[in-house]
């Protein structure tokens, strides 16, 4: 396995190379994970699926909380620097261990996700000009609105509300499965590794965005590979940002 190596452009298709080699080394943990994420998520689509704001609702909740879902694939790519080869138990006892740190954090990314789903509905609710109570009704009084103002403003809404999320994550998470560091401490290393590197983690963020989206529009199946790719991935974009700010990283 490859040290952690300076961050550039060029790092987040490093990162998703030495994801799909994780993924092809042990298919097993993260296909599973993919399979039941996808599986969740086409349950909440089929039980939601004519009530918009609950569908934004769950939908929003669940791409929040994913991530802490998928923390159990950091393990796999942390046990493969070792020239380890671990099982699905290995990946449980994760979850089985109780650390609150993951639990805390996974309540508040739920919170953020409660708090963009009100925001989003107040102001689809009073910028609209018709009530907006089922998916087509976005679809047609929102997203192909010929004119400008509604869905600009919601995309944009969306990003500033998302912004501060994906940087509190992108470095906290896999570091509180690496190390014992309290969620505060790894939020601001979050934060560091962001503003260290502007353009690379912004790119990220967008081919993370490219991907899931991808996976969603093949009927969430495309998710299946998309979910465990995005784990693998970002256990490596972790390791090369972190020892990029100066700080340890395990392993």
């Amino acid at each position: 396995m490859s040290p952690p190596q300076a961050v550039t452009l060029r790092s987040p298709l490093r990162w998703l190379t030495l994801g799909w080699a994780d993924l092809r080394y042990n298919p097993v943990p993260g296909l599973v994970h993919g399979l039941l994420l996808t599986a969740f998520g086409g349950l909440l689509l089929s039980a939601a699926r004519d009530r918009f704001w609950l569908l934004a609702g769950a939908f929003s909740g669940f791409l929040i909380v994913a991530p802490i879902l998928a923390t159990g694939l950091y393990t796999v790519s942390q046990a493969r620097q070792s020239g380890r080869h671990v099982g699905l138990a290995e990946v449980l006892a994760l979850w089985r261990s109780g650390d609150g740190r993951l639990v805390r954090f996974g309540l508040l990314l739920g919170l953020a996700g409660t708090g963009w789903v009100l925001t989003s509905a107040g102001l689809i609710t009073l910028w609209s000009p018709v009530p907006i109570q089922k998916p087509l009704d976005f679809l047609r009084h929102v997203v192909l609105e010929p004119r400008l103002g509604l869905f600009e403003a919601w995309l944009l809404l969306g990003a500033l509300l998302a912004a501060p999320v994906y940087a509190s994550t992108v470095v906290a998470l896999p570091l509180l499965v690496d190390t014992a560091m309290p969620v505060g401490n790894a939020v601001a290393q979050s934060w560091r590794a962001v503003a260290s590197h502007p353009g690379p983690t912004a790119l990220w963020a967008v081919v993370i965005v490219a991907l899931i989206g991808l996976g969603m529009l093949t009927a969430l199946l495309g998710l299946v590979v998309a979910i465990p790719l995005v784990g693998h991935a970002s256990w490596h974009a972790y390791r090369d940002l972190n020892a990029s700010t100066g700080r340890r990283v395990g392993g």
